[in-house]
């Protein structure tokens, strides 16, 4: 009997992430004692069990300490890993929700209207390429608020896929389906809405997943630029602090929480997803 191909490729995961653990495992050299160092390695700290590459047992051990209790509040400095993580997502969410408040309305404008398209085209081309980052300190000039500049920078990473899907997704809209609507006479907004929004659903919904993982991307650099609370803040404070077990766990999460925004997505995608 062969097995559904989901459960062998979730067999073969699994093999991968064992010998990955294992060969890294194995790998991890405890630190050298202080007689068997040079002097500049002494210097440098390489003594102490904190500054070498931890093994997986170690991590997996305070992930466990970590989740455990993972919404303590002992100061400004010192909160569960839940707390940090709920920070930035609300960041994330609000950039991004204004981003698409703005990006889809636009979009399906261009993608109705060629004279739109060759408008605002030029902007869009010069807009879209600059870092996200190499916005912040204008924002912090101009807002004067690091909360609200995190949120800025979220906004704008997150508006050009979306922005750019939408109106590809809408411009690709069958002809003769937009003829029927006129025929029935239905007015350009009830025309977007009824006709071609369902249609343009799936490619919406695919710039809408590549805004989300930009702008988890974008949130853990702006949070290490401003700092005070946010899973980029943690892992930069980890960092100061030499700790590289908390840093290589706050990454693992990074990675685990953008994983889950995006299957999130992915599932929303396949409900509006149709057969031609």
């Amino acid at each position: 009997m062969t097995l559904p191909l989901r459960v062998r490729a979730l067999i073969l995961s699994g093999i991968f992430l064992a010998l990955t653990l294992g060969l890294w495992e194995l790998s991890h050299k405890a630190p050298a004692a202080a007689g068997e160092m040079t002097e500049y390695e002494m210097l440098m700290g390489a003594a102490s069990e904190e500054a070498a590459v931890p093994p997986p047992s170690k991590i997996i051990a305070h992930a466990w300490a970590e989740l455990s209790n993972p919404f303590y509040d002992a100061g400004p400095n010192d909160k569960g890993i839940g707390i940090q993580i709920g920070y930035s997502l609300q960041r994330v969410l609000i950039g991004y929700l204004a981003a698409a408040a703005v990006a889809i309305p636009v979009g399906f404008l261009i993608g109705m209207s060629p004279l739109m398209y060759r408008a605002l085209d030029p902007f869009i081309q010069v807009l879209k390429p600059i870092s996200p980052l190499a916005w912040m300190p204008l924002a912090l000039f101009v807002i004067q608020d690091s909360e609200a500049s995190a949120i800025f920078v979220i906004f704008i990473c997150s508006i050009w896929p979306m922005l750019i899907n939408t109106a590809f997704g809408v411009a690709g809209v069958r002809k003769d389906w937009i003829n029927v609507a006129r025929t029935h006479e239905l007015g350009h907004l009830r025309t977007a809405v009824i006709v071609i929004l369902p249609a343009a659903a799936p490619t919406i919904l695919t710039g809408m997943r590549i805004s989300i993982g930009i702008a988890w991307l974008v949130i853990v650099a702006a949070e290490m630029l401003v700092g005070g609370t946010g899973i980029g803040y943690y892992v930069w404070n980890e960092w100061n602090n030499l700790d590289l077990t908390s840093v290589i766990f706050s990454i693992l999460l990074i990675g685990v929480v953008g994983m889950l925004l995006d299957m999130a997505l992915a599932r929303v995608q396949r409900l509006v997803s149709y057969a031609d």
